[in-house]
């Protein structure tokens, strides 16, 4: 088989630097362009150094999408949007965004990403939107449960995420200064992921279970309060680069056992080539550098704690996103993704 030919835009970010990393030792991939208006003819590795001595591509200004078969989008979110209005790409080169323009369904082709459930549709998809790395990691701890129909009560979720989520650009809450031996809550209940959180949960539950209400769109009153379940997120930025560490705090209607929740999990994922049950208690090094998911539940008589942790820029982005190329190209899903965590 040829190789994939890839094209990459937004090449200078962390996002793009990893997504480099995993291509160039991919075997069935070759990357014709990386694109970076700011640092055209640059070296790569002058930029994303952890690539020294690894390759010799150079950014580069121009997007000859006419010698590609997939585009991954490395934007910001709400560029790829606007690129799209700006830009043509031919109808037979794929795309793929990591941003969160086309998450949600609506006028576009768009499949959503997440393998452990839309499998068969990324495929046979051209287009696909990238989940975002929160909704990652949270959604793998619930599905089994959504689709159980178990999802009954107000869900209770905190996540830790690293530094790399907010991007390359320094910002008042990303510099070492102010991270380093630090802690902090932001955007409670308000963060932008729950909106794919509760479309996917609302799509995998039984027809007659609650629905999980998107309080973004329809914040809680007195005409809704009764007529499903919310998903109570709040996200921390934690002291370290990468990685998310997620606990799920579920009610039932009835008291459960451990064994039938961990059978649960365990038959759900028995076939996902990356997110794994484990019995044990989860530790967040588990996962970090792997495109890894790992998900491990406590049961306390009607009260279920769900722990899931991701490693936010692979299994939370281009990690996701190489395993969803290699699915639309019928490739094996676990080209290039051959990540081992560290020791120690």
């Amino acid at each position: 088989m040829e190789k994939i030919k890839i094209g990459i835009l937004g090449a200078a970010g962390y996002t793009g630097g990893e997504l480099i990393r995993l291509l160039i030792n991919h075997p069935q991939a070759e990357i014709v362009f990386a694109n970076s208006e700011s640092n055209a003819g640059n070296n790569v590795c002058d930029v994303h150094e952890g690539l020294i001595g690894d390759t010799d591509l150079k950014f580069t200004s121009e997007m000859p999408f006419d010698k590609v078969d997939v585009v991954f989008f490395c934007f910001g979110h709400g560029k790829s949007e606007a690129f799209l209005k700006e830009h043509t790409i031919p109808a037979n080169v794929k795309i793929i965004d990591l941003a969160q323009d086309f998450r949600i369904k609506g006028d576009h082709d768009y499949v959503y990403g997440l393998p452990e459930i839309y499998r068969d549709e990324i495929c046979k998809c051209n287009h696909l939107a990238n989940p975002g790395c929160f909704a990652t990691c949270i959604q793998l701890g619930l599905l089994p449960l959504a689709k159980a129909g178990l999802l009954t009560h107000d869900v209770a979720v905190n996540a830790i995420t690293g530094s790399t989520g907010a991007g390359q650009k320094p910002g008042a809450t990303t510099h070492f200064s102010w991270r380093n031996n630090n802690f902090s809550v932001y955007k409670l209940f308000t963060h932008q992921h729950l909106h794919e959180i509760t479309q996917t949960l609302n799509e995998l539950r039984p027809t007659d279970a609650p629905r999980a209400i998107d309080t973004l769109n329809e914040p809680i009153n007195a005409s809704n309060e009764n007529s499903g379940f919310t998903v109570d997120f709040i996200p921390y930025r934690g002291d370290f680069a990468r990685g998310i560490f997620c606990t799920e705090v579920v009610t039932l209607d009835k008291a459960t056992d451990a064994e039938t929740v961990a059978a649960m999990y365990k038959d759900f994922y028995k076939d996902a080539e990356f997110t794994h049950y484990s019995d044990k208690a989860l530790d967040l090094k588990q996962v970090v550098n792997t495109n890894k998911a790992l998900v491990h539940t406590e049961v306390f008589g009607k009260k279920i704690v769900v722990t899931s942790i991701i490693d936010n820029l692979l299994k939370g982005a281009v990690g996701q996103a190489v395993q969803n190329m290699n699915l639309m190209f019928n490739i094996d899903e676990k080209a290039g993704l051959n990540l081992k965590a560290a020791a120690f």
